[in-house]
């Protein structure tokens, strides 16, 4: 088997270099060509090095705006170049990759490796810090792939979720509102609705909260159930309702969150460009699907 360690360290010492002498992008492949013939050997994984680093180059602006959340009191450019790199790679791998063939605990574990060898004294710990805060924020991952003794889901404490998916009409098309978060994805407005008197009131309330809209609930669309990770409770269960919700056509104006950062309005014909969390695409799938067949009924 190719050595993925050694081309992660082949890469890693690309970005540095394209970082450090502001290299153009057009040069890159050059520069990992030749870092490859130096450090590499025979089994050496070209074709990995080459997604890995078109991907972190990519999504660049993506991760190191979910550097700049996770580690705040460090502003990008007083971060060792180094260590800056290896948060880079390791994000890009944590937030991006194919889980099937990159489990999260493997991108941190290397990314943690890269910083004790290349990095300096406390590159280690940093580096473990902030993918390790990204980690929890996603719900801890596989955490549980392997091990001992869990609890099963069915026993965890669960909370109540209401989410949806807005959409207008406007010049005879039909647009969803999306809002995005810090980890690069774009995904729907949702919310707790346990103190809500229904769903419905409780995703109105959470569309008007987060992106200034006035919507009317329609029918439910989907559901969905995952475990995270909650500071205080532990390990909690949460449900999620989606509704399909109607609005007019206004300026979205987004909730100043720590997890959000921008809101939108796509054309039906965009969303396929879009990157999605793996489970919130089969729920807009279905509504793009719904409003598609509405509007072929109505033409």
């Amino acid at each position: 088997m190719a050595n993925r360690h050694l081309a992660r360290s082949i890469v890693l010492q690309t970005l540095f270099e394209w970082d450090t002498t502001h290299a153009p992008a057009k040069e890159v492949p050059a520069i990992l060509a030749r870092n490859a013939a130096e450090f590499g050997g025979d089994d050496v994984d070209h074709p990995f090095m080459n997604q890995l680093i078109d991907g972190v180059l990519a999504k660049k602006e993506d991760v190191d705006l979910v550097i700049s959340k996770a580690a705040p009191e460090w502003p990008l450019e007083r971060i060792a170049p180094v260590d800056r790199n290896i948060l880079r790679l390791g994000l890009y791998e944590l937030l991006f990759a194919d889980r099937s063939q990159v489990p999260a605990k493997v991108a941190i574990n290397e990314a943690i490796e890269l910083a004790k060898t290349f990095g300096g004294d406390s590159s280690g710990r940093f580096v473990n810090g902030v993918l390790g805060a990204v980690y929890k924020e996603l719900g801890e991952p596989g955490k549980d792939d392997q091990g001992a003794k869990k609890a099963k889901r069915e026993e965890l404490p669960l909370e109540k979720m209401g989410g949806a998916i807005v959409y207008a009409k406007h010049d005879g098309q039909y647009y969803l509102a999306l809002v995005h978060d810090v980890f690069g994805h774009w995904t729907l407005s949702k919310g707790h609705i346990e103190e809500d008197a229904s769903p419905e009131a409780g995703v109105a309330r959470i569309v008007k909260e987060e992106l200034g809209l006035e919507v009317k609930v329609e029918n439910q669309i989907g559901e969905n159930e995952y475990v995270a990770s909650h500071p205080e409770k532990g390990k909690v269960r949460k449900h999620v309702w989606f509704f399909l919700a109607s609005s007019d056509f206004e300026p979205l104006v987004l909730k100043k969150s720590g997890g959000l950062d921008d809101a939108k309005w796509f054309r039906l014909q965009d969303i396929i460009d879009l990157n999605f969390y793996d489970d919130m695409l089969p729920i807009v799938t279905v509504a793009v699907q719904k409003l598609l067949d509405h509007a072929s009924i109505h033409a």
